[in-house]
């Protein structure tokens, strides 16, 4: 088994059973678990009160099944020592149905385990070995249309500005994605795209184990992986975006980077935070949904946020309408390229705004294994 090094004094994965009451109000609530810190641990698990029906069928209906994966694919890992290079191979497109039936199958289905440190020993010991395959990036929902609270496609957050001012709609930032999850499919280590928070939700089947780093040591985290994989970081700095490393928690270790780990199970939702570094994988066949959204605590984080200069590909936009609106006093000096701050988690550089697109395409962008 894992252990963390971290101690009392660091952060630790919280969990939240909001009442219905409370859990009625997406935005007040994502500020009540910042007021109780959960931020610091890089992500926070949310256990929704049983009055909450985000689907009034089940999962196994046919407008489930029937829903078409165009891009699986296989998920190849290789590397020894703790760290590992994640490279995928696309393959032709397949239902749902088809992988749910392959995800069952003996060279699929998951091993015979005591319990879940057992399996995640089994994960880390065998990663290399018979690739899974992934139904990620699907651009679709399996909410109801009618269920208006914390619904993935209407959270009503400032990320709305997008659409709103500009009419853009970037797939899996600020429109939905369904991850289609077999035994050992995993999600590289990695922050949101421009630093967003992001919400998961596992509509349905086996669990997820998730590890995640407090946003205070992502940097320490960045220094750690250049080092290991100091070939992709000489071609480029963010090569992190590319989500393509996994590090084991032993080599966290090792590294003395503190970090914790949670099981998601069915019915149960994960928070990413601005800057928190998160990794996983999946235990058995599973269907998630996930998206990004955004606070007014995430704009300076945005702001300056480590870019992708190498894939065209890539999700960028502008940060002009969320300075406009939200900071005003410093619209004119962000315009001009003077808008000198701090990096929320490094206080001790000062950074000017990053080179990035002025004005945000509408041009729609897929980004494979988002979360």
């Amino acid at each position: 088994m894992h252990t963390n090094v971290s101690n009392d004094a660091l952060p630790k994965i919280m969990v939240f059973r909001p009442t219905w009451d409370e859990f009625k109000d997406f935005n007040n609530y994502i500020q009540y678990i910042e007021s109780q810190e959960a931020h610091k641990a890089g992500i926070a698990k949310i256990i929704p009160p049983k009055e909450w029906k985000p689907r009034k069928l089940s999962y196994i209906e046919d407008d489930v099944l029937g829903i078409q994966i165009p891009t699986p694919i296989t998920q190849k890992i290789t590397g020894k020592g703790g760290s590992y290079i994640h490279n995928t191979l696309k393959m032709k497109a397949m239902s749902l149905s088809s992988f749910k039936c392959l995800s069952e199958t003996n060279k699929y289905k998951t091993p015979v385990h005591i319990d879940y440190d057992d399996l995640e020993r089994k994960f880390w010991k065998n990663i290399t070995y018979n690739p899974p395959i992934y139904g990620a990036d699907v651009s679709a929902t399996v909410f109801d249309a009618d269920c208006e609270i914390w619904n993935i496609n209407k959270l009503g957050t400032i990320l709305d500005y997008l659409n709103d001012d500009y009419g853009v709609k970037i797939d899996g930032v600020n429109t939905p994605y369904l991850y289609i999850g077999m035994w050992k499919s995993a999600f590289p280590w990695h922050t949101e795209d421009m630093d967003l928070y992001s919400i998961n939700y596992l509509h349905f089947g086996s669990p997820k184990t998730w590890y995640a780093i407090p946003p205070e040591y992502g940097r320490q985290f960045e220094r750690l992986a250049a080092a290991k994989f100091s070939m992709d970081y000489s071609v480029c700095s963010a090569f992190i975006r590319h989500k393509m490393c996994f590090i084991s928690p032993n080599s966290l270790n090792d590294s003395s980077i503190p970090w914790d780990k949670i099981t998601q199970e069915p019915g149960e939702i994960i928070i990413t935070f601005p800057y928190g570094f998160h990794s996983g994988f999946n235990h058995g066949f599973n269907i998630a949904e996930a998206i990004n959204f955004a606070t007014n605590r995430w704009v300076e984080y945005g702001k300056r946020a480590m870019q992708c200069k190498c894939k065209g590909d890539k999700v960028k936009f502008s940060m002009d309408i969320f300075i406009k609106r939200l900071q005003p006093e410093k619209y004119d000096k962000w315009i001009q390229g003077k808008d000198y701050g701090h990096h929320p988690e490094e206080s001790k550089r000062l950074t000017p705004r990053p080179a990035g697109p002025s004005k945000p395409s509408s041009k729609k962008r897929k980004i494979e294994n988002k979360v």
